[in-house]
């Protein structure tokens, strides 16, 4: 009898070996389930590339080349990156309706799951720019003084002092910023499209472009104001000097010809 209850299992062993059996498949999907994430991801990525590149195929390889290298209608995609698609596309320049100084911004024709698939095939061909996060572009937090400054520093000068836009050289000029989504502000001065020069996070660090942002936010909302009354398009001395030179010049040239008229009256009679 005493060497069968020495045989006896205690009552907890069944509770200790579940216990065990437990923590080792935790264990064992610790170890396996972040290699499965990873293979989905990298799967889902490849389907994307190889959907991007039959959209590319058709709507962009006559212009770009079949491989992105670049034609005499359009420049290499190479190490251009997935923000600079996702802000032509996104924004309908791209594809252009035919060459000129300037591709205008126009009604976008892919949906958002097309760009991005456009993107990633693009990104897959050479490193480049990516496509920000939203806590990169939004301007919550952000210093929208600072911005100013260096809005006016940096942008003003094309965009004018408010983003209404500007004319450049040779049938160019600067888009206004009014309406524009926050996202494709920032890619825009991380890609530096068309006539515009890029600011990269090693020039313009993240902050400050979150900063000139919400500057193009604030003075352009709806609760905008205007101290002087009529902006006047935004544009500063040239269209208040236009302004000036046309009512002003032709009230006193009209008043002019007034006086002119009943003095020669007066001295008839």
């Amino acid at each position: 009898m005493k060497k069968l209850s020495a045989r006896r299992r205690h009552p907890l062993a069944a509770v200790v070996v579940l216990l065990l059996a437990l923590a080792a498949t935790g264990g064992l999907y610790a170890a396996f389930a972040p290699a499965d994430k990873a293979q989905a991801e990298e799967t889902a990525q490849s389907l994307a590339i190889e959907e991007g590149k039959k959209l590319y195929t058709v709507g962009c390889a006559s212009c770009h080349g079949t491989g992105g290298q670049g034609t005499s209608d359009g420049p290499s995609l190479v190490g251009v990156g997935s923000a600079a698609v996702d802000f032509q596309v996104g924004t309908g320049r791209m594809p252009a309706q035919q060459p000129g100084a300037q591709v205008p911004k126009k009604k976008v024709i892919y949906s958002q799951s097309e760009i991005d698939q456009l993107a990633a095939y693009i990104a897959s061909l050479g490193a480049g720019p990516i496509v920000p996060t939203e806590k990169q572009y939004s301007p919550e937090g952000a210093d929208i003084a600072k911005g100013g400054d260096l809005f006016r520093t940096n942008c003003a000068g094309c965009h004018n002092f408010t983003g209404e836009g500007g004319a450049l050289t040779n049938g160019k000029y600067a888009p206004s910023l009014e309406g524009v989504d926050p996202k494709h502000i920032y890619e825009a001065m991380q890609t530096g499209p068309q006539n515009m020069p890029s600011f990269p996070d090693t020039t313009m660090p993240e902050k400050q472009k979150q900063d000139i942002i919400a500057y193009i936010q604030t003075v352009n909302g709806e609760e905008a104001e205007s101290p002087g009354g009529l902006n006047l398009g935004g544009l500063g001395p040239v269209s208040e000097g236009l302004f000036g030179w046309i009512f002003g010049l032709g009230a006193l040239i009209a008043v002019a010809i007034w006086v002119a008229a009943h003095t020669a009256k007066a001295k008839k009679s």
